[in-house]
């Protein structure tokens, strides 16, 4: 028997579209596209079922609508541009809805539910009038599998549900056998009134609601990828709030193979604040990437297991240069299907800062016909490509995909790494004493220094838990909580790494690393979980011998490595390191439900200096640690 929601539905679809439906049997499915078909009352209705004609038809209509445009010269890249105001996610107007009586930590952005949802709903009233809603059916990590949560999103933008083709597992089939008990992370996305140049017009009224009580992602009056694309950063929130209920893990992991000469291969993944080298982590050469933003991770029999939630990849293009990241460039650069967004476009050909070459003093981007020397209206210069200019493209386009991107079972993560950018404390790389020790310095520790700092002044630090602080949808305390509790059941526990690619000399304020140095550190973790490496243990964790890692300069960078270079980067710098523990300790007893363990593992590391401090100065060379 028909629910009252497809006979709704019946006078207001194609009947075409009407037996797709009717072969998804979840109630939840149904009413949620009634309702939003009735709040933001569309012209009419296309449900996509995944054939490669309706594939094919989507983005033909990008193309169409004027959302996108295919005038390059590489065959299947096009270009999008959001609004000049509707460049990245929006802070501010991000809010989670939080119903009464509850609240959510006080560093979290909320509004109280039953208002947020009026707001929300009388800006989405009628805002696809004219326009054509399609219902994209997607599924959060592989399908069939532990991991998978069923997605969907409701949009009136053509280029949205095209992107979610390239950056999401196709879900129709999924949805046609999931039972009405099912956890569904859905999505209503409306870009609202566009202008002449196909882009919201409306972005003062630009809105961003979390419904975690529902599932549902509210998005309006915006284009930008990262806000009406819900199954980024914002089905992120909503997974945390699932993953903790029931004990795993959503994380923003990027994950890499590294190959071994013995032909294995060891899965690390790595949480890194943004410019802090994890788009070049997860590119380097020679080894294979399976994610670059956001896993889950569960407890499969005693072993850690993680997939990509993703299966493409949208990502800052600039500074993409064939040096440095040829595999992108190559993709960048040759046919096959990728979507530029925010880039300057001239003789056919998409420009981005820092690609390598001169930019041309003319052409078309974000703000229109672009110029050199152009001003906005409040007088501040207009660049020829946005600095958070992206491209989308299917992590099958890269040479270097992993081949169990798609396996159902996940990977065994052999080790987690967390890096920031400290210019003055941590080495290079460090492996941590045991999961909680990690997961406390190099996780829960997590900081970035905002500005470049001149030599002995002091810079401005921000921390960053697990790269995942502006994400994190239940109490900071909490999450620590349950990130540990995660750990005391593994049987088979990653190893955790700390790295820091952006360590000065203390005296020249020089970078002691170079760019792809980074390959080397990551490799050297490969030899720890490998067992196949020995360490010295300093106060703030295990380090790398010289012997170990002088090789692999040789063989991976080309390079002499002296022992000169060696003590540079890995003494410890006894001072530096114990004001980076009042700073996390000042961060952490001013959140609500610590767990002790995060003070008393910061605690045992300040001892462990200053007892070091004693013994051996401020500035420890590291070959005065003892072997393990």
């Amino acid at each position: 028997m028909e629910n009252i929601y497809i006979q709704k539905l019946k006078k207001k679809l194609k009947e075409s579209e009407i037996n797709k439906l009717l072969k998804i049997s979840n109630e939840d499915v149904h009413k949620f596209i009634a309702d939003t078909v009735f709040l933001c009352k569309p012209k009419d209705v296309f449900i996509c079922s995944d054939t490669p004609d309706e594939i094919a038809y989507i983005k033909n209509m990008a193309i169409v609508s004027g959302e996108e445009s295919s005038a390059l010269a590489i065959p299947g890249h096009t270009f999008h541009f959001d609004g000049y105001y509707d460049q990245g996610r929006d802070r501010e107007v991000t809010k989670f809805l939080v119903p009464e009586g509850e609240h959510l930590s006080p560093n979290i952005n909320q509004i109280e539910r039953k208002q947020g949802l009026e707001e929300i709903f009388s800006l989405l009233k009628g805002s696809m009038k004219g326009k054509t809603m399609i219902v994209r059916f997607l599924t959060l990590g592989p399908a069939n599998s532990a991991f998978t949560i069923p997605c969907m999103e409701c949009t009136d933008s053509w280029y949205v549900a095209h992107s979610v083709d390239l950056l999401y597992r196709k879900g129709y089939e999924t949805f046609c056998n999931i039972s009405d008990d099912r956890v569904i992370f859905k999505t209503l996305h409306s870009a609202g009134k566009l202008d002449e140049n196909m882009v919201s017009a409306d972005y003062d009224k630009k809105r961003i609601y979390i419904d975690y009580t529902t599932n549902v992602v509210y998005s309006v009056n915006t284009q930008y990828a990262g806000n009406s694309i819900g199954f980024k950063k914002l089905a992120l929130r909503l997974a945390i709030r699932e993953s903790h209920r029931n004990g795993w893990l959503a994380e923003h992991f990027m994950i890499i193979g590294v190959k071994e000469k013995s032909g294995k291969k060891s899965y690390l993944a790595g949480a890194f604040p943004s410019a802090c080298g994890k788009t070049s982590t997860a590119m380097l050469e020679g080894e294979t990437i399976l994610s670059d933003d956001i896993a889950y991770v569960r407890n499969i029999k005693g072993q850690c297991k993680a997939v990509n939630v993703e299966s493409g990849i949208f990502r800052i293009i600039q500074d993409e240069k064939p040096n440095d990241d040829p595999l992108i460039y190559k993709v960048l650069t040759t046919p096959g299907e990728v979507i530029f967004s925010n880039v300057l476009i001239k003789d056919a050909k998409p420009w981005w800062l820092g690609m390598g070459e001169p930019l041309p003093k003319e052409g078309r981007n974000y703000s229109g016909y672009w110029y050199e020397g152009k001003v906005d209206e409040k007088g501040e210069k207009v660049l020829p490509a946005h600095k958070n200019a992206r491209y989308t493209v299917s992590l099958k386009a890269l040479a270097n995909c992993d081949s169990e991107l798609d396996n159902p079972e996940g990977v065994k993560l052999d080790g987690v790494m967390y890096g920031g950018r400290d210019y003055k404390a941590y080495v290079p790389v460090q492996q941590a004493f045991s999961w909680e020790h990690g997961i406390i310095v190099y996780g829960a520790a997590l900081e970035t220094e905002t500005t470049f700092a001149t030599v002995g002044a002091e810079g401005k630090y921000e921390i960053n838990i697990m790269s995942i602080q502006d994400f994190i949808s239940i109490p900071l305390g909490e999450y620590i909580k349950n990130y540990l509790k995660f750990g005391e059941y593994l049987t088979e526990k990653p190893l955790i790494f700390g790295v820091n690619y952006f360590l000065k000399d203390k005296n020249t304020g020089e970078f002691l690393n170079e760019r792809k140095d980074k390959h080397v550190w990551v490799k050297w973790m490969a030899l720890r979980v490998n067992n196949e490496a020995r360490a010295r243990k300093t106060p703030t964790g295990l380090i790398p011998l010289y012997e170990d890692i002088e090789p692999l300069f040789r063989e991976i960078r080309g390079k002499v490595y002296t022992k000169g270079d060696y003590e540079k980067q890995f003494t410890i710098r006894v001072p530096e390191n114990l004001m980076k523990i009042e700073r996390v300790w000042d961060f952490w007893r001013g959140i609500p439900d610590v767990p002790n363990e995060l003070f008393n593992i910061l605690q045992e590391q300040k001892e462990r200096l200053l007892n070091a401090q004693k013994e051996y100065g401020n500035y420890i060379p590291p070959d005065v640690f003892e072997l393990v």
